[in-house]
């Protein structure tokens, strides 16, 4: 069933993290050129960021403001919150789109205690669930709080009230990047494909949220994005054929972001896949997958080469040995 409330970027308030950089940058402008103000949360922005915040510091159209946030640490989650609302007095909006791909530092296949992992033998966590999968659960939990019972404004604040609370008259958003992983188990990257499995099973599980209180929680799956997560690291980019694979755009992907966070048709717990120039609806039940096509934008060709990376690994006992 369609949503009967309507919702409007313009005049609110997005807390956008990873915003320093690819989808969640396209997705900041986006915004900030609908009159939304926007706080970039990452742990620092690439100068193109830096531009992007730098010209929208006017009362004119929507504003934008910058806090570091390590998204690992709740406490630093928790300072993003009250920073925001220090800065602009409520939010209405809440991406928490910062996200790794199963960098070597945090991988599956390069154990804690081997040499190129910084996860410790004895850490208790892997750092790309912390990232991926965890920090959007926890920063989720901290905004519906907030819309659900509003704090009033610090001592001295330059607000005077406190927000409204959440209702079908105030209604509020949070949009998810997950992945076509999410769709299509990967073998060079499981600790990745078990994040957006994750993420994209928590966003169903909130649906309810939507006719009940007002809250949306919905997401998007994109294939493969051309952003720096890509284009800067050679180790993924082998399994791309420049010949015949296809990329999407961050642009394509805000695009999408915005529709879930706007349009009517997409309720609490959609999953819109966003491909080279195109986008469906992930069925909850017995969905067809992504397409196979490389030239769709939502796979990519030499993936043989990533998983025969993966395989060298394994017959390798200084990464798999004892301490494994």
């Amino acid at each position: 069933m369609a949503s009967t409330t309507s919702f409007s970027v313009s005049g609110k308030t997005a807390i956008i993290t990873g915003a320093g950089s690819g989808i969640n940058l396209a997705f900041a402008e986006l915004l900030l050129a609908r009159n939304c103000n926007v706080v970039f949360a990452d742990l620092e922005l690439r100068p193109e960021a830096k531009d992007v915040v730098s010209k929208h510091q006017s009362e004119d159209g929507g504003r934008a403001a910058y806090i570091r946030t390590d998204v690992t640490s709740w406490s630093d989650l928790s300072k993003m919150f009250d920073f925001a609302l220090e800065t602009f007095g409520d939010f209405d909006i809440l991406c928490p789109g910062a996200g790794v791909y199963e960098p070597n530092w945090s991988n599956f296949w390069h154990p804690p205690g081997s040499s190129q992992s910084r996860d410790a033998v004895d850490g208790n966590h892997y750092a790309l669930l912390d990232i991926n999968l965890t920090h959007p659960i926890r920063a989720t939990q901290i905004a519906i709080s907030h819309w659900l019972y509003p704090r009033p404004p610090a001592q001295g604040s330059k607000f005077d009230k406190a927000p409204a609370k959440v209702s079908f008259d105030n209604p509020k958003r949070v949009v998810n990047i997950t992945s076509v992983a999410a769709q299509i188990p990967t073998f060079r990257a499981p600790l990745y494909g078990a994040s957006k499995f994750g993420l994209q099973g928590f966003i169903r599980c909130l649906a309810p949220l939507e006719p009940r209180f007002g809250v949306r929680v919905n997401g998007v799956a994109p294939g493969i994005v051309r952003t720096p997560l890509w284009m800067e690291h050679p180790e993924k980019l082998i399994n791309v054929n420049d010949a015949q694979d296809a990329w999407v755009t961050p642009q394509e992907v805000a695009q999408v972001m915005l529709q879930c966070v706007e349009d009517s048709v997409n309720v609490g717990g959609t999953i819109l896949e966003v491909g080279a120039g195109n986008t469906r609806t992930v069925k909850v039940f017995n969905d067809e997958g992504p397409d196979r096509d490389p030239a769709k934008g939502l796979i990519t060709s030499n993936n043989e080469l990533g998983d025969g990376e993966v395989v060298e690994w394994l017959h390798q006992e200084a990464i798999w040995g004892p301490h494994a």
